[in-house]
């Protein structure tokens, strides 16, 4: 199994990223990433997903549709992943849709398989949680516009990552590869990266994840670029890491077999002394790199 899919290689078709629980070779978690020109048009059914459609770059309208009925929603998106926070439309299971967009764009669709079937709606940009997480060269910034108790969802959890350039994250190296109650969460993980350009020149990073003893006793050391996806079935992911000079963005897809929907972390032994640091240190002064829209009145 290949666990680093370098740009174009998950494509199929219009999707420049399509991975599947049939194609990653597990269970749950799904991303699709739709590139559409000005005027475009894509249909997609949920069948026994549910799906968050989160603009990366542009505005859409998402209209989606079953037996009771049609929801349309109206995303005004953003310039870039790292101009802003963007709003949102939640697609439930057992539903046709289709994203259409006026100026062009691209976006993600996250998904996971689910047993409940919620109700659409839209998410809007005020509503999404930006946090600061870790401080020093471990400091990044956490749009939480899809996470647990943030967002319901039956099994879907959703995050956008920013580390500034030369910053690492996801680190300490954690897992969350076994259900142990209270503890850890067993759930399946999407990385997809996108990076900020200096004058011209793309940018860069490096991802890690080490065997945790468990499941498929994954191995990843990958250069990413923009567009690539790193798989995440099992075990200890982090750090992920940008070169000096770019920043980089990763949006993470998280589901699992669990009744509870929750994201709970084991660090790894071994580095899990650095969270003790943080309090020590100043978060960068470059985060934010933005912060939620007001809400308006």
């Amino acid at each position: 199994m290949t666990y680093h899919l370098p740009a174009g290689k998950a494509a199929d078709g219009v999707l420049a990223v399509d991975v599947t629980p049939e194609k990653a070779g597990w269970g749950c978690s799904s991303l699709r990433v739709l590139d559409l020109p000005p005027g475009g048009t894509h249909t997609f059914d949920s069948a026994d997903s549910e799906w968050i459609v989160l603009p990366l770059s542009g505005a859409c309208t998402v209209a989606t549709a079953d037996d009771s009925g049609r929801e349309t929603f109206e995303l005004h998106g953003r310039a870039d992943v790292f101009s802003g926070v963007s709003d949102f439309a939640y697609v439930p299971r057992d539903a046709r849709t289709t994203v259409t967009t006026a100026g062009g764009g691209r976006f993600a669709l996250t998904g996971a398989r689910c047993t409940r079937r919620l109700p659409a709606r839209y998410g809007p940009a005020s509503s999404v949680p930006v946090e600061l997480r870790g401080s020093g060269n471990c400091s990044r910034q956490v749009n939480n516009f899809g996470a647990a108790g943030t967002f319901e969802c039956d099994k879907l959890i959703a995050v956008e990552v920013i580390t500034p350039g030369g910053n690492w994250s996801s680190f300490p190296p954690h897992k969350h590869d076994e259900h142990r109650p209270g503890e850890e969460s067993a759930l399946e993980e999407i990385y997809y990266f996108e990076f900020a350009a200096h004058e011209g020149t793309p940018g860069l990073g490096y991802q890690r994840v080490s065997p945790s003893g468990r499941g498929r006793g994954t191995d990843v050391l990958a250069e990413v670029r923009d567009g690539d996806v790193v798989l995440i079935p099992d075990g200890w992911h982090g750090p992920s890491m940008a070169v000096p000079g770019h920043h980089m963005y990763y949006l993470n897809v998280m589901a699992g077999p669990e009744a509870e929907r929750a994201w709970l972390i084991c660090d790894h032994p071994d580095h899990a002394w650095v969270r003790d640091t943080w309090p020590d240190q100043p978060v960068d002064p470059r985060l934010p790199l933005y912060t939620a829209p007001e809400r308006s009145a």
